[in-house]
């Protein structure tokens, strides 16, 4: 496919096999749109948090298969894009209050973490910069601690099961470890759980009510006016 960038600052892409003029500035998710594409699945935040709109695509004069989030991934010339509304990937149902938190759980749920090649394919695929190889690696170790720091800021795209060749669910083993420090491990947060009982009680719900009934300036006036912790 030739680059064929116009004057009007328009690129020419190929999108799921067909030939678009759109905009240079626009990221995948504005070219589909922009294409009139009207996108019910495979969208969301359009921030690069809820990890909605993995695609994949090609630049010219390069034969490597490219993975990055639509909503953060600027088109280029020529580049040919197709996207995956979902990553299909193994993700066995479980009891968090039945499961053990050992290597023993992860060899019976997620046999596949144990065909690591350790190939890094999974850590280059990822749009978070998040070492993925390193908590798989943390698993495989049964640290629970490392696996769950290492994997936090995970938004789920499926980017990194899409590129391996062990054909590992990484953000499901993730969320597993996530799950298991949570509940086996961390020490208990008892702010957290004092605040939830407060939720529970309902002594919350008259001021959210109150916050529900003003308009967006008074909104604005009361959030500039908030206390806020030192950090």
């Amino acid at each position: 496919m030739q680059e064929t960038t116009n004057p009007d600052g328009m690129v020419s892409v190929m999108i799921m096999g067909k030939r678009y003029q759109v905009p240079a500035s626009a990221t995948i998710i504005n070219a589909f749109e922009y294409a009139g594409y009207q996108l019910k699945r495979g969208v969301g935040c359009r921030e690069g948090y809820c990890g909605a709109c993995a695609a994949v695509f090609r630049l010219p004069g390069d034969y490597k298969l490219h993975t990055g989030l639509a909503c953060q991934t600027v088109v280029a010339d020529g580049m040919l894009i197709a996207q995956f509304p979902f990553v299909p990937t193994s993700k066995p149902a479980y009891d968090i209050t039945a499961l053990e938190p050992s290597l023993v759980t992860f060899k019976r749920l997620y046999p596949e973490v144990f065909r690591c090649l350790a190939c890094n394919t999974c850590t280059k695929a990822c749009p978070q910069d998040i070492n993925v190889m390193d908590y798989i690696n943390a698993v495989e170790r049964a640290d629970l601690a490392a696996a769950a720091d290492i994997s936090y800021d995970c938004i789920r795209c499926g980017l990194c099961a899409l590129r391996c060749p062990a054909e590992i669910g990484q953000f499901n083993v993730a969320l597993l470890a996530q799950r298991l420090f949570a509940r086996y491990v961390a020490p208990r947060p008892e702010n957290l759980i004092n605040r939830v009982a407060q939720v529970e009680s309902g002594e919350f719900v008259a001021p959210i009510e109150e916050l529900k009934s003003l308009d967006t300036e008074r909104l604005r006036e009361r959030y500039y006016a908030r206390d806020i912790e030192e950090g």
